[in-house]
This record gives structure tokens, sequence and C-alpha cells, in this order.
């Protein structure tokens, strides 16, 4: 699911209300709010599609795949896209964007994932990890559902900014949560994530049978210097997201 902007300086360790992650409950404003936004339409996706390079032909999953902007951009590039995610609000959305061009299915990623082994040849997990707990299932099923050679391109929250979100300040080394509440359309949700070191996170997928191959900490498109003038340089001088690509090691 795409993350529409970064938290507040003021976010605290989270405290678990009746209802969290309620993507279903704002997912109109949420995805009109993503459509255009700094981080996500001149920062992440950009990221994530150069990291995804020529994907003409090529059997991509959307994992957390939300109202399916990152979708419709890599099947304007060719791709063949099947789409998952958790929340049927965002699915809707996505639909009415995708219409027949993209397999869409609500499916919970701590859950096995219907497709065969093998079945992918790129799987791209835009801002989602960071909402799980634990990576281990996810990512092994991940991992099934790539061919060998197949690359995982990932982009998640980034570890020293993470950090710095919680007063007094957590563990670096620990595996911990923290949250902040979220406002789109008069509509607020109160939102979790999961923070990890560095080190967590790339040891999470060495031991799903991962190879990395990069680690990146991109820059916004240019364009957006003059659109958003006191984000960009922001978002230019400070870390937000850390992205990965990783390789499922060929066969022999």
């Amino acid at each position: 699911m795409n993350r529409v902007s970064d938290a507040p300086e003021n976010s605290a360790e989270f405290a678990e209300p009746a209802q969290i992650n309620d993507y279903d409950g704002f997912a109109e404003a949420y995805a009109e709010e993503n459509e255009n936004s700094l981080v996500n339409a001149y920062y992440e996706r950009p990221a994530m599609l150069a990291l995804a390079g020529d994907v003409a032909g090529r059997r991509v999953l959307d994992a957390g795949c939300g109202s399916g902007p990152l979708s419709a951009a890599l099947i304007d590039r060719g791709a063949v896209v099947t789409g998952v995610d958790a929340s049927a609000g965002m699915l809707a959305l996505a639909k009415r964007r995708l219409g027949d061009d993209a397999d869409l299915h609500q499916v919970d990623l701590r859950d096995r994932l219907p497709f065969d082994d093998g079945a992918f040849d790129v799987v791209v997990a835009s801002l989602v990890l960071h909402y799980l707990e634990d990576w281990g299932p996810p990512l092994a099923e991940l991992r099934r559902v790539l061919r060998p050679g197949g690359r995982l391109i990932v982009s998640v929250d980034h570890p020293l900014v993470a950090y710095m979100h919680g007063d007094p300040r957590p563990d670096y080394f620990a595996t911990t949560t923290y949250g902040f509440p979220w406002t789109f359309g008069g509509q607020t949700v109160q939102m979790r994530f999961w923070r990890r070191s560095l080190h967590a996170t790339t040891e999470a997928f060495t031991a799903a049978g991962f190879r990395i191959s990069a680690i990146t900490e991109p820059q916004p498109d240019p364009a957006a210097r003059d659109l958003f003038p006191e984000g960009f340089q922001d978002i230019s001088s400070r870390p937000c997201f850390l992205f990965l690509v990783l390789e499922v090691p060929p066969l022999g």
C-alpha cells in the first residue's frame, strides 16, 4: 500500500486503538492525495519504476497495489500485471482505474499467495512491508512465486527516519512499533508501522533466500522542485525511504 507522507515529528510509540490501518475507511481520500503528492508521484513511484527497468512482457506482481498507480505505470511500460491488496476499498479503486488490464486479488501478504511457484518475473512491494511485524512468511511467499533469476523490488520506511520518530528515542536495533494519525478528507485513521534497523532489514531478505543486488537512497524527480519547493528541499536533504533490489538465485 503506497504511503502518502512521512510521519510527523511528534509521532509516538503506538497504543493500539480499536481500529488501525483502516484503508477501507478512507480509500477515496487517500488515493486522491496519493495520486500527485510529492513523496509518491515525484519520489517513490519514479524510483520504483527506475529500479524495475524494462518490464515489457514481464509478469509482474504488485504486492500491496493499493488503488493501482504503480500497476498502471507498469502496464503502460508493457508489463503483465497482477495486483494484490488486503483492502477491498483500495482494490475497488484499482479495478476502476485498471479495468481488465490487471488481474486483482484481495490477499493479505501474511497469508499464502494464490499463485503457482515461479509465476512471476518481478515482484514490486511499494511501501507495504513496514506495516508488518514479521517479514518471514511474506518474504518466503514472495520468493516462492518468483521464478529463479526473478527480482523483488522493495521500498520501505528508511531505518534512520523511523528510528528518529519517537520520544524518547527507541532502541535503534530493536524491531519496534510506532503510530500516528493520518487525516484525509476530514477522516482520521490511526496508522501503525514497524521500524527496523538496516541490519535487520537486509538480514530478513537474505534469510528468505534473496541476494541483495542494490540498496539505494534516490533523489526526487527534479520536476517537483517548482511544484513543492519546501518539501523538495526537505526530501532532497534527508532520507525518507529505503529502496532495495533483491534477486532469486538462478538454478544451478
